[in-house]
């Protein structure tokens, strides 16, 4: 506690053995670093780690694993192996295993913290959100910063769509279309739309999509509720 000599009474403040007693008390609980800690860990969510964000996830209800389709772990050049996401891309030697053509397994993710506190200030967002385009464009820019356009469509007859122009990985397909942190009003059909340029399509002047040999067809609409 700091400054707790201006605490005492007037009749013990002169008492050299209450006042030991008590600084020797202050310095072994010292409680400053516990509280530091707890702020920093668990209750500030812009620097809160593991059951710190797990928590913050139980207040704003979303949580932090997925399950997730991805496909085994292929044995590839080590060059291409990203230690910061390993269960993606070619793993090196004694983590992959040469292809055999095996479909997807859908298993359990975990999040790790850093996406885990983005999809958890989103959710927020989403469930103080007045519900219009313009607040939505907002969140989802928030959501996927720097990544390229994305935006919330009314598509009228009670539909709507969430349209992303770039590529979204097999884990933010899981946790957009499992997880409930794209709002939509009660009773309309949500669906995700990936209109990336690099899907097969008739060559136009504005080159949006690409010709033979180059682009594959499009994935088509993922529904989210």
């Amino acid at each position: 506690m700091k400054d707790w000599t201006a605490t005492l009474l007037a009749q013990y403040a002169n008492s050299p053995t209450i006042t030991a007693l008590i600084g020797c008390l202050n310095q072994d609980i010292e409680p400053h670093a516990d509280l530091d800690a707890f702020y920093d860990t668990i209750w500030n969510v812009a620097t809160a780690t593991g059951n710190g964000l797990d928590v913050w996830g139980r207040i704003v209800n979303v949580t932090r694993g997925v399950a997730a389709a991805l496909p085994p772990a292929g044995f590839g050049f080590a060059e291409a192996f990203d230690a910061a996401n390993p269960t993606e891309g070619v793993q090196p030697f004694n983590y992959g295993v040469f292809s055999d053509g095996s479909p997807p397994v859908v298993r359990n993710v975990a999040l790790d913290d850093t996406t885990y506190r983005t999809l958890i200030m989103t959710k927020a967002m989403g469930n103080i959100t007045a519900g219009s385009c313009a607040s939505l464009n907002q969140m989802l820019q928030y959501l996927f910063a720097g990544r390229g356009r994305c935006y919330a469509l009314d598509t009228g007859a009670m539909t709507m769509l969430y349209v992303f122009e770039f590529d979204l990985t097999i884990l933010e397909v899981a946790f957009l279309t499992q997880s409930g942190v794209l709002p939509r009003p009660t009773g309309v059909l949500c669906n995700l739309v990936q209109a990336s340029h690099e899907v097969f399509g008739f060559a136009n002047a504005v080159e949006d999509f690409q010709p033979f040999n180059q682009g594959v067809f499009s994935t088509g609409v993922l529904n989210a509720g």
